[in-house]
């Protein structure tokens, strides 16, 4: 019986360096850092050669089966199998196997997606602003090598618990452009609109942006508390406060024209134009940040979960990012906020809006546990298998 052996990466895998030229080399598309996403062995996203200047370091051509990996900001987890020809940046590292007798094409990626090659790039990583990782730094990385047939074979199981997950993320695009879909025809339907500014002197709306430094100050922050939240507590129509920022219940009182209630709509200043959150009892009782704007309903004019789909659409979205200012970290305002038109229907068919919208929003729901559950699955075989 063959037994596991120990070897180093650089022993078994070596860089690609197919250096060409982007405009010459007859290639159709480049793959850069945003086109990868964290612990996603697949290429969703690419840009198109031509479309504009891609910089000096594009100049690494990959093939299909080359496997990519991100070498800045390692603890972003990029992994990816190229099934396309293209190119790219110097500093996504083109990689594969010396010898596919030795060490299969199919094995490398998780080999590469195991926890302990994380933590070595992690660690060895150079800088702290832009961290990076030179290749001569993973070569030395050691791993337990199995048989040529046991790596088909685990490989095979986790190519299969792989594409269960990337059947399920094609799914969920599929719900995010339905509800693209449906907000752009019910939520402009109606050409009456008003300026949100109108319902603001009306006394029926409310903004809000959350304490800036001279009211809140990073002293004030404790271990375990009240959670205040800004866009990085944000994601999947949730906040996430389990990792804080806290301050102390004393602290918030002090700042209790920042808690959040139900039905207030929490937005983003800064970053991603028109992120927001709507708060249900849950996330009552937090504080929003400085990052953050407060959208609350006063009385009955316009229905809350409305105002909400209204603000996420797409239109929205658009007409916001055309008025925010600053070009590194394009930010809105309550001015900017007042500017906005709205379409406000009559409750019976605010109620129907709501109603299709919340079915896909429980459709994506029901589809992210999926995607978690799986990927959980996926992380317990390749610990399993590879450990």
């Amino acid at each position: 019986m063959m037994t596991w052996k120990t070897v180093k990466f650089g022993d078994v895998v070596r860089q690609v360096k197919d250096k060409v030229d982007p405009q010459t080399a007859g290639l159709e598309r480049y793959v850069a850092g945003e086109h990868m996403d964290t612990d996603n062995l697949h290429i969703r996203r690419w840009g198109e050669v031509g479309d504009g200047y891609l910089g000096p370091a594009f100049h690494m051509r990959f093939q299909p089966g080359h496997v990519l990996y991100g070498s800045r900001r390692t603890y972003l987890r990029k992994v990816a199998v190229a099934d396309f020809e293209g190119i790219t940046a110097n500093t996504t590292y083109v990689i594969e196997p010396r010898d596919p007798e030795v060490l299969l094409p199919d094995f490398l990626p998780f080999v590469m997606s195991t926890e302990t090659f994380h933590e070595h790039s992690i660690k060895q990583s150079k800088g702290s602003v832009n961290p990076y990782i030179n290749f001569s730094d993973i070569a030395w990385y050691e791993f337990s090598l199995p048989p040529v047939d046991e790596q088909r074979r685990i490989a095979d199981l986790l190519w299969a618990a792989d594409d269960e997950i990337d059947s399920f993320r094609q799914l969920f695009d599929e719900a995010v452009k339905l509800e693209t879909s449906l907000k752009l025809s019910i939520l402009s339907a109606n050409n009456h609109k008003i300026k949100l500014g109108s319902l603001v002197e009306e006394g029926k709306l409310s903004f809000k942006t959350g304490p800036f430094g001279t009211v809140l100050k990073a002293s004030s922050y404790v271990k375990k508390g009240i959670p205040v939240v800004n866009p990085v507590n944000m994601s999947d129509g949730k906040f996430y406060v389990e990792d804080g920022p806290f301050v102390s219940e004393q602290e918030a009182k002090r700042l209790e024209i920042y808690k959040i209630f139900e039905n207030d709509l929490i937005f983003g200043r800064k970053g991603d134009i028109g992120r927001g959150i709507f708060a249900t009892k849950e996330s009552e009782g937090y504080l929003f940040g400085s990052d953050c704007i407060c959208v609350r309903v006063i009385g009955k004019s316009i229905l809350p979960k409305y105002l909400f789909y209204f603000l996420t659409s797409p239109n929205s979205k658009r007409l916001l990012s055309a008025q925010s200012h600053g070009t590194t970290m394009p930010g809105i305002n309550e001015k900017m906020l007042s500017r906005m038109e709205i379409s406000i229907p009559e409750e019976s068919e605010q109620l129907e809006i709501i109603k299709k919208l919340e079915q896909v929003d429980e459709t994506k729901s029901q589809i992210q546990e999926r995607i978690s559950a799986s990927t959980e699955l996926k992380k317990a075989l390749l610990q399993k298998l590879l450990a």
